[in-house]
């Protein structure tokens, strides 16, 4: 529960979340979120009624989940609202059959505490042009 004592509810997105998303999430082109929400690689998370974060994936190498992208509005960060997302895609993914997922995160972002946290072991990285060094974690089910 938020600190409110609503429960948050996780679902796929949408095509009535396409605008919304579309305002929030400045990483990814329009064009590609539709088909991702199409193709149900995007949740959302409402605390009443209301859209407070998202998670979106793909599939790396076409057969191991990568989270993408895990975030929510600043307001209801530090409330384990993150941790239940997170952990709501993982165990779709293990139900679905994977047995192990990756995701990344820059080396000077504080995300990288939240995914150890979560039980990710960091298994790599890469520099990328001028941007800080990224980190690749992997979680084994």
């Amino acid at each position: 529960m938020d600190e409110k004592g609503t429960e948050p509810i996780i679902r796929f997105a949408d095509n009535n979340d396409y605008l919304w998303l579309c305002e929030h999430d400045k990483y990814i082109s329009k064009k590609i979120l539709k088909n991702k929400i199409d193709n149900k690689e995007v949740y959302v998370v409402e605390i009443n009624g209301k859209i407070t974060g998202w998670l979106r994936y793909n599939l790396f190498w076409d057969n191991i989940p990568f989270m993408n992208m895990i975030y929510l509005l600043e307001e209801f960060q530090q409330m384990g609202i993150g941790k239940k997302l997170a952990r709501h895609w993982e165990e779709e993914m293990k139900q679905k059959g994977y047995t192990n997922i990756l995701t990344s995160t820059q080396s000077n972002e504080e995300a990288q505490h939240f995914y150890r946290k979560l039980g990710y072991k960091e298994i790599g990285g890469f520099k990328y042009f001028d941007n800080p060094y990224e980190i690749i974690f992997q979680k084994i089910f």
